[in-house]
């Protein structure tokens, strides 16, 4: 969690507030490798920052890899103060996507503990199950106490990649 600072043509910089929503923050924590909860702040909640405000304006429908996907003000245009500095929060399951060079993917799900024999994961868990390599699979979510698939109408290559950076 904290304010959302942003790289471009050589220089960090914040991001006003204006339009900032939840569907913002998912992009932001999806970009930054966290699953969780996100939740948008504004008016500078983690302080204000300094030096050049880069974006503004910003509109995600909340499927985007990365904000430069996202609908938003051409870079450095903008009509405002760093009181109004965007921020994010993650919490409270923010988990880091898993590194997975070798293929091994461990036997319970990112997120997730076994508890008393019984399987306990963080609400919107993801994991694949039934593939011939931990890297295929029905793709399946864990809301309610319960493992459930995942319906395909609407399902599209970018929906795969959301689901391969939650893993």
């Amino acid at each position: 969690e904290g304010r959302v600072e942003v790289y471009h043509d050589g220089k960090w910089g914040t991001i006003c507030d204006d339009q900032w929503d939840d569907l913002d923050a998912e992009v932001v924590c999806r970009q930054l490798g966290l699953s969780g909860n996100p939740k948008a702040l504004s008016w500078a909640h983690y302080g204000q920052g300094s030096g050049p405000i880069l974006l503004d304006e910003v509109e995600c429908s909340g499927n985007e890899l990365s904000l430069d996907q996202c609908k938003k003000s051409d870079w450095g245009q903008q009509n405002c103060d760093h009181i109004e500095d965007a921020g994010v929060s993650c919490d409270p399951f923010t988990v880091p996507l898993l590194q997975d060079p070798a293929g091994l993917l461990p036997e319970v799900p990112p997120g997730s503990a076994r508890c008393e024999g019984r399987e306990q994961a963080a609400e919107g868990t993801v994991r694949l199950a039934g593939g011939h390599s931990p890297r295929e699979g029905r793709v399946e979510v864990y809301y309610n106490g319960d493992w459930g698939t995942v319906c395909d109408d609407g399902w599209t290559d970018l929906s795969a990649q959301v689901v391969c950076r939650q893993l």
